[in-house]
């Protein structure tokens, strides 16, 4: 196999989308998804925010609401954050094994009790959240991050991630709609 083609099986999302509430719980039954693992900074909240927008507020009722479970998976070092948001959202969490190890994903499908076919990982980091999710066999669904407001290693993979993406939709990589 070509090292562009390992790469891209890699670090290519399957999905792109502006925001996690542009996933449609429906959308995500009709593909057979169950569950989603899902990031927490500059996904759905701003970099070390508490604070749930109310439109990702209403999204992840209707996610619950609608049979899909949901799990927190988070690299933040304020774990007592993550438990009150988890908390709040009435969702369990991940944090400790850190992304993008095969281990994070694993400890939240048991979380979820679904298998890798069945969820997908909903991020805003490719090296992070995408890697990991594909590492692990789990759809991959990449978001635009919420705010700028972010952890100077995370601007600074910012560069090779816009790189990255720019040069999969170049080289038809990405999914359709996404290039």
């Amino acid at each position: 196999m070509r090292l562009v083609e390992r790469l891209a099986e890699l670090l290519a999302p399957e999905r792109i989308v502006g925001r996690v509430t542009d996933i449609s719980p429906d959308g995500l039954l009709a593909d057979g998804i169950r569950g989603l693992i899902v990031d927490l900074d500059n996904t759905l909240t701003e970099w070390q925010s508490e604070v749930i927008p109310d439109d990702v507020q209403r999204w992840l009722d209707a996610l619950k609401g609608g049979g899909v479970s949901v799990c927190l998976a988070s690299n933040t070092h304020n774990r007592r954050r993550l438990e009150r948001v988890a908390s709040k959202l009435g969702v369990p969490y991940v944090q400790g094994l850190p992304k993008p190890r095969k281990r994070c994903f694993n400890r939240a499908l048991e979380l979820l009790g679904l298998t890798a076919d069945s969820v997908a990982v909903v991020g805003d980091q490719l090296f992070t959240d995408i890697l990991g999710g594909r590492r692990s066999g789990i759809h991959t669904i990449m978001v635009q991050p919420i705010h700028h407001r972010e952890f100077i290693g995370t601007k600074v993979s910012r560069l090779f991630e816009r790189w990255l993406l720019n040069w999969f939709g170049k080289h038809n990589l990405l999914p359709e709609e996404n290039r």
